[in-house]
């Protein structure tokens, strides 16, 4: 995502219809708080707010909402957040040279994408392999009925080459795509209290129903998980994204031959559990402002925590998988090609060009999206070091 920050308090007003979902949304919530007998683990709150049937931010089609403007009245992207995809069709084009690779060192056609938001990166990947003369299979995992439905609609022209998937795969071989999964998945909330007492964090409700902050005692496995990670810290509060891990131990069990490139922003273990990192990396999303209260607008908000890589890789290797490259997404983007299809472009028009290069830039410049956006490949069955490695692999720093 690439919303600018703000304070909790300045957010953009809600109009009517969009309150009420927020209250409908809330009160859910406050009921499966008092139905937890008064004590919620973020986690499962996280997870009710992003998720519930026809209710989560992800499932009731909350990224419906009016195109807004920023400070300097530019019109920005309906929804509260903008991808690498919907920034440019070059992203999807360079993405598609390093999918081509595993595709034709595995001898696979087909493509698996995990939230395909707009369409925008199937819709590219697709383009560009076809010019390379790769006729794929398209899948699409997508747990938004509301986001599906747009994906639909954009891809339509491609017919029964795309198909939408309602469950994971028994077996599967090929490219595995999942930019922006993992950072919404649902995390743990730890922090230590005055005595250097583990907690894990959690959610209650005041007197007058509002959600509040409680914290109880860690259990054992997430006292062994935050050992594993960092020493006792007094005041310290972070996450733990332990659906991640599992999510990519069961990728070790589907993906017979192939490899997944997971795109996202996060960093190495050693630097998210820095002890200057004293309030982990919660975030929230709401009509491109970015803040860090997860109880703003329920249910009409993106929540999101940064991706521990050293976790991810951990547990592809502990499922049998290989990692097969980790980097920058400017490095990965760079080695795989993206100023050479940049270079495609006709240049004889100044003011388009421009306007190619201009999303180009933020993709690649470490003060925006290149630096904090990493690529992480895993996988199993490739005999051919992959392009978007070839230099600046950090695997060694994992």
């Amino acid at each position: 995502m690439y919303p600018q920050r703000t304070e909790s308090d300045s957010l953009p007003c809600l109009d009517a219809a969009c309150a009420e979902h927020s209250d409908q949304v809330a009160r859910h919530l406050a009921q499966a708080i008092e139905q937890a007998g008064g004590w919620l683990s973020f986690e499962r709150w996280m997870a009710a707010a992003l998720y519930a049937p026809g209710l989560g931010y992800y499932a009731a089609g909350a990224l419906k909402l009016a195109s807004p403007r920023d400070a300097q009245g530019r019109q920005l992207p309906p929804g509260d957040f903008v991808t690498a995809p919907e920034l440019t069709p070059l992203f999807a084009h360079t993405l598609a040279q390093q999918a081509a690779q595993i595709l034709r060192d595995t001898g696979t056609h087909t493509v698996l994408e995990f939230g395909a938001g707009s369409g925008a990166l199937a819709e590219g990947v697709i383009e560009e392999l076809d010019r390379l003369g790769l006729q794929v299979q398209y899948r699409i995992l997508e747990v938004s009925a509301d986001l599906r439905e747009r994906q639909q609609r954009r891809l339509a022209a491609h017919g029964a080459r795309v198909q939408w998937l309602d469950a994971l795969p028994e077996h599967f071989e090929g490219c595995v795509l999942a930019n922006e999964v993992l950072d919404a998945m649902p995390v743990t909330l730890f922090t230590w209290d005055a005595q250097g007492r583990l907690m894990q964090r959690g959610v209650s409700l005041d007197e007058d129903g509002g959600f509040v902050w409680a914290d109880r005692p860690a259990d054992a496995e997430l006292a062994q998980a935050v050992a594993a990670r960092m020493p006792p810290l007094p005041g310290y509060a972070s996450e733990i994204n332990l659906q991640a891990q599992a999510w990519v131990r069961a990728l070790g069990q589907w993906l017979a031959r192939g490899a997944a490139l997971l795109v996202d922003y996060g960093f190495p273990q050693s630097e998210y559990y820095h002890p200057q990192r004293m309030g982990g990396t919660l975030m929230c999303h709401l009509r491109h402002h970015a803040h860090a209260d997860p109880f703003a607008a329920p249910g009409l908000q993106d929540i999101t925590a940064h991706v521990d890589f050293t976790a991810m890789a951990d547990a592809a290797l502990a499922s049998g998988l290989d990692v097969l490259g980790y980097t920058s997404q400017a490095r990965f983007l760079m080695n795989a090609g993206l100023l050479q299809i940049l270079g495609r472009q006709d240049a004889g028009d100044a003011q388009a060009y421009a306007r190619l290069a201009a999303p180009v830039q933020k993709l690649l410049s470490e003060a925006e999206m290149g630096e904090l956006f990493k690529v992480l490949a895993v996988g199993r069955g490739l005999d051919t070091p992959l392009m978007g490695f070839a230099r600046g692999d950090r695997r060694s720093g994992l």
